[in-house]
């Protein structure tokens, strides 16, 4: 579907560019997410990881009290992110004794991670991050869902069109 702009405005405007619209809100959102993750004591990327284990344990169990392991390939695909830029996220999650880290029985090249019960308990710390996100942004919550819903359809989009290929590229 190709469509082209009215012919009074610049293609290559600034204000134009949904890159540009992505990477100042992309700041802006972090900005607000920073002061409410200090205090359990993760960055932004942090907390990512966190919700792909807390995810995958309620996934995998239907709790959170089971301590089912993810592989650190499988957060990598979760996170869209090459597994090699995890390492050092997930050695810093282990040192705070949110996670563990073991290689696979059977395959060594494979390696597993656990939440601990320190970091099955700082799940529920961190169900007040995404009520006073949205309070913070004084967006409407509908709004937001849709702004989401939207922004999973143009990642959809943009991975199909061979958008991150090469991981390397892209980090967390």
């Amino acid at each position: 579907m190709t469509s082209s702009l009215p012919t009074d405005i610049d293609p290559l405007a600034l204000e134009q560019q949904v890159c540009f619209a992505l990477a100042v809100t992309n700041r802006a959102v972090l900005a607000v997410y920073r002061p409410l993750l200090e205090p359990l004591g993760l960055t932004h990327p942090q907390y990512l990881v966190m919700l792909a284990l807390w995810d995958h344990e309620k996934i995998a169990t239907g709790d959170t009290t089971s301590g089912a392991p993810l592989s650190v390939k499988d957060i990598a695909a979760a996170l869209q992110v090459d597994s090699a830029t995890l390492s050092p996220m997930l050695k810093r999650l282990e040192s705070l004794g949110l996670i563990t880290r073991s290689r696979r029985a059977g395959d060594e090249r494979a390696t597993d991670v656990r939440l601990t019960a320190a970091g099955m308990r700082l799940r529920e710390r961190a169900l007040q991050i995404p009520p006073a996100v949205v309070d913070r942004l004084g967006v409407d919550l509908e709004e937001l869902e849709d702004l989401r819903n939207a922004l999973t359809r143009v990642n959809t989009a943009a991975r199909a069109a061979g958008a991150l290929d090469n991981n390397k590229e892209h980090r967390v």
